[in-house]
Formats: structure tokens, sequence, C-alpha cells
């Protein structure tokens, strides 16, 4: 069995999952739960970076982060299962960029606001993360947002971002970008996976 260290609401962990099943390779993860605060948690002997997600294959060695976690899951499903060939390949790891930046601004708005006593926290930091999201988003509103017949990474990715805004940020975001609200829903109903790894706000 391979071993996924990862936690419920990690949007890392869940493009991890979605993929796995996608890929057909679900039965053959025993999933983990970390605690990156631990230090006593296994996690920092398995990821030197103490970071979610974590994969542990087989034979002992350890797969991070998430992209490329994803890329063995589908070297083992036999290849260019959610990979394009050619440049649509690079289009859709682009994508995953995207949506992975988007993530990474949504996840330091919560640490800011987690670890940082109120009169510490600095505002034109959040403002900033705050404008990566929004203009990703808007990129996403108006290239992304048309429901494709073959499911790829980028897809993936860009769904565990929306869904951790809707988790963390109150799904403010459905409010000003309507297309992507529709891609979300059709995603939704194409991956069963997407509504089984969600976690309550």
């Amino acid at each position: 069995m391979l071993v996924l260290r990862s936690s419920p609401a990690s949007p890392f962990g869940r493009k991890v999952k979605i993929a796995a099943s996608l890929l057909g390779l679900k039965d053959r993860i025993e999933i983990v739960e970390a605690d990156t605060m631990n230090p006593q948690d296994t996690l920092r002997q398995q990821n030197p970076l103490g970071k979610i997600p974590a994969l542990v294959l087989e034979n002992g060695e350890v797969l991070y982060d998430s992209r490329v976690i994803v890329e063995y899951l589908d070297h083992l499903a036999g290849g260019g299962k959610i990979y394009p060939a050619g440049m649509d390949r690079y289009m859709a790891l682009r994508q995953q960029a995207l949506a992975d930046g988007i993530m990474d601004a949504a996840l330091l708005q919560v640490y800011e606001g987690r670890w940082r006593a109120e009169d510490r926290r600095e505002p034109k930091w959040v403002e900033h993360q705050i404008a990566k999201v929004e203009r990703a988003l808007d990129y996403a509103e108006a290239h992304l947002s048309s429901p494709a017949s073959d499911l790829h990474i980028g897809h993936i990715a860009l769904a565990c971002a929306l869904g951790y805004l809707d988790l963390r940020m109150g799904g403010q975001w459905r409010l000003s970008h309507p297309g992507l609200v529709g891609w979300l829903d059709d995603f939704a109903a194409r991956v069963p996976a997407f509504a089984a790894t969600a976690v309550a706000a």
C-alpha cells in the first residue's frame, strides 16, 4: 500500500485524492492524517519540510509535494491519463500552477489570521495575497470557465482551489465569477471524488 500523509482540509491533499480516484488508484492508497504543527509527528522524518501532502511509497521512499505525487500516480496508472500530450500538457501544467497559486495565497491569508496576534497582523500583506487570488480568478473566469471534454490535472487543481475558497473564504468568489460557478458545478457532477473529499466549513 501507498500511504498518503495529509489532512482533510488540505487543498493540495485533496488534489492528490481526486487524482487518485480518477486514475483508479484510490484502493491502493491508505490515508494517514498528519499534524504539521506536531514535532513528534513522523511527517517531519518523511518530509524534511514538514509539509503535506507526502506520499510514502512501498519501498519506503517518500514523494512530495502534490505536483510530484500526482505525476507519480499518473505514471502508476500507465501515463498520460491526466496529462495531455504535446503543447496541451504545458497548458494543463500552467493551469495547475495558477490554481496552486490561488491555494498558496489563500493559505497565507488563513495562516496570518491563525498564527499572528491581531495587533501584529500586516494588512498590506493580506491585501497582497487577496489581490493575487482576485487576479487569478478573473483570469480563470475569462479563459478557463468553459467545461472541457477531457479532464486533466489543471482542472483538478482549479476545482480544489475553488473548493478551498468555499471552505476558508466563505465562497465570496461566487458572487463575481458566475462562469467558474457553472464550471465547478459541472466538474463536481462529473467527478464524485470532489464531493467525497469535501470537509464541512
